[in-house]
């Protein structure tokens, strides 16, 4: 029997998501779509009669942004929203900057899909010399986390999201759904996904099948437990869905102009 209500989200369309390549830490405001989404996302879960007691964000700005649009369509600015590195995208490594469809035609469709998708895949590290090293490990909001910025990941499989994100969800998130507090989780598609694959108990294999479009709610519903009572449901229209699954599907594939 469900007892508590999860909301999850991968925020809405970044102006790197247009461009097809991995932003991962780099710090990317919404794209005018992104911004369309997450306000189509707050009118939504309104109309679906949503109240939030507490919103968790990462500390990169499309999260924080998403979370404000949303509460904002929803009218509830006034919610309390906090924000941890630990819900961060995954750490791409030196494949941060690149274009997905260009990177699967040099190496294939199906490495793509394993640096993008698979659990114990990690892309190769960032050095110094990359061309946004400086600009991720000299931001400000790196010097506010719960460990040394020398000590924060240089590159990441879905994996160590997981590892580095549940610590955030036992002592933070979890607490508050206990309470009978209505949660949102406005984050990232990889910190999205690696909390399903806790809390679903997806294998790792199951979990490269699992995609999650920019700007839609996933509802997951919990007992006592925190285990799911049923399937998760992403709310909103059908063929709309579908279609922006599809979407970012499409990113990881060779183009048909370079095939």
């Amino acid at each position: 029997m469900s007892k508590y209500r999860l909301f999850l989200l991968r925020h809405g369309e970044g102006a790197w998501n247009k461009e097809n390549r991995f932003c991962s830490w780099v710090d990317q405001k919404l794209s005018e779509n992104g911004v369309r989404e997450a306000r189509e996302c707050g009118k939504l879960l309104k109309e679906h009669g949503v109240q939030f007691d507490v919103v968790f964000t990462s500390i990169l700005s499309r999260s924080v942004q998403t979370a404000w649009l949303v509460l904002e369509a929803m009218a509830q600015e006034w919610v309390p929203v906090v924000k941890d590195w630990r819900l961060n995208e995954r750490h791409y490594g030196s494949l941060i900057g690149l274009n997905r469809a260009e990177m699967a035609s040099q190496h294939g469709e199906e490495q793509v899909k394993l640096w993008r998708r698979g659990y114990d895949m990690t892309p190769p590290p960032i050095e110094e010399s990359h061309p946004y090293f400086q600009e991720i490990y000299n931001d400000r909001r790196y010097t506010t986390c719960d460990v040394l910025k020398e000590n924060l990941p240089r590159a990441e499989s879905l994996k160590a999201v997981l590892e580095r994100l549940l610590p955030h969800w036992d002592h933070a998130i979890a607490p508050e759904i206990r309470k009978g507090r209505t949660v949102l989780i406005s984050a990232h598609g990889n910190s999205c996904r690696a909390l399903l694959k806790h809390l679903e108990g997806i294998s790792d294999q199951d979990i490269v099948g699992l995609t999650l479009p920019t700007g839609v709610p996933v509802l997951l519903e919990l007992d006592e437990n925190l285990q799911p009572v049923k399937p998760r449901q992403l709310l909103g229209d059908r063929d709309k869905i579908e279609a922006a699954i599809r979407k970012v599907e499409d990113q990881g594939k060779v183009t048909p102009s370079a095939r």
